[in-house]
């Protein structure tokens, strides 16, 4: 707060693991500032996490950060556009799970807000993200940036800690999982202690020992889907329809079998439905794509189906901020952005996947 008064701007990083109080806090911390009639810029890395600041939105959305990112990249915003000047008058920008995105993205920020704010004064040209006072959020004990193919030492290299922009950056921690003690008994305060010392623990890899490895573990039977948690209805299924892109092959030789629709339809690519989708009335699904993060729909927003159509599904939103909202989900077309394949394709199809089970990354 000091620093926004001041206005010298400074960069600091909220660290605690899960349950201390970081959204609590940053949410604080944005309206404190509005009270004052000063501008603040909610942000997170992902789409459901900007779910939870005020008028969040991703850090791409916002900043226009290109998704593929280099050493040299920067932010695709004009020094006369209007986002231009709103940055001018921004007095602090939070951003949420930062430890998601590679360092290229906050590198590209620093250099696009020097540019943008050194017109005003050049000393900014100096300062760490042109002068502005930028505070981060998260805990690098959960998802760190994803490097395809890459080994633990390029994974720790994408990191928000590894570029110079650390160096200048203060870390304040919180220690005290205040989640869990939220509407406990005083008589349990030392268990509930107890017990998120063990979170803690796994969390630091400090637990597990001569277990480690393949196990076998059987399931009790009634854990097992069964009449009563089996959605009602007759199954219906949706088909996508899969094309390669119109100028995939416009130089080259093209050769029909090689690349034939029931090749595409086999395929099964990360963050895009598969070519089946067998639904039920009922049934648990979370979204795939950003659609209106206005109203909920991001990429992890689960949903129930209500009904099902031939080209609409209605669905309740059933995770989130938006829960008890109906909403409709109709099909996109969709192209995969990893480079695994040797050739570009797109898939139209329900940006949808039934989520009894999900991957941790999912379930955050």
């Amino acid at each position: 707060m000091a620093a926004i008064q001041n206005n010298k701007g400074g960069v600091f990083f909220v660290y605690g693991y899960g349950g201390t109080g970081k959204t609590y806090l940053l949410k604080t911390l944005s309206v404190a500032v509005r009270c004052n009639a000063q501008i603040v810029l909610n942000v997170a890395s992902s789409g459901i996490a900007s779910l939870l600041l005020t008028g969040g939105r991703t850090t791409h959305s916002r900043f226009i950060i290109p998704l593929v990112l280099t050493e040299v990249s920067v932010c695709s915003i004009s020094p006369d556009s209007e986002l231009a000047s709103l940055l001018h008058k921004t007095s602090l920008i939070i951003w949420d799970e930062a430890p998601m995105i590679h360092k290229h993205a906050f590198e590209a920020l620093d250099r696009t807000l020097k540019d943008i704010l050194k017109r005003h004064n050049p000393r900014n040209s100096n300062l760490p993200f042109g002068g502005k006072v930028i505070v981060f959020g998260g805990d690098f004990r959960q998802i760190l940036p994803v490097i395809p193919g890459g080994s633990r030492q390029d994974t720790v290299n994408a990191s928000l800690s590894s570029p110079y922009l650390w160096q200048q950056c203060k870390v304040h921690q919180l220690t005290k999982n205040t989640r869990l003690t939220v509407g406990s008994d005083t008589s349990a305060i030392q268990q509930t202690m107890d017990f998120a010392k063990w979170l803690l623990d796994i969390g630091e890899g400090k637990l597990g020992g001569s277990n480690d490895g393949e196990a076998v573990i059987d399931i009790p039977q009634d854990l097992l889907i069964n009449d009563l948690c089996d959605p009602i209805g007759d199954k219906v299924e949706y088909l996508s329809s899969d094309k390669l892109c119109q100028l995939e092959f416009l130089h080259d030789q093209f050769d029909a079998n090689l690349y034939s629709p029931d090749v595409l339809n086999g395929l099964k690519v990360s963050g895009l439905p598969n070519y089946k989708l067998v639904l039920k009335v009922g049934v648990p699904v979370m979204l795939l794509r950003n659609i209106d993060q206005k109203n909920g729909l991001c990429n992890d927003t689960r949903l129930q189906v209500i009904s099902l159509g031939k080209r609409v599904i209605e669905a309740v939103i059933i995770s989130g901020s938006n829960i008890g909202n109906q909403t409709f989900i109709q099909r996109m077309s969709l192209t995969p952005s990893e480079k695994k394949n040797s050739f570009k394709f797109q898939r139209r199809q329900f940006p949808i996947a039934i989520c009894f089970a999900m991957t941790i990354n999912k379930s955050q």
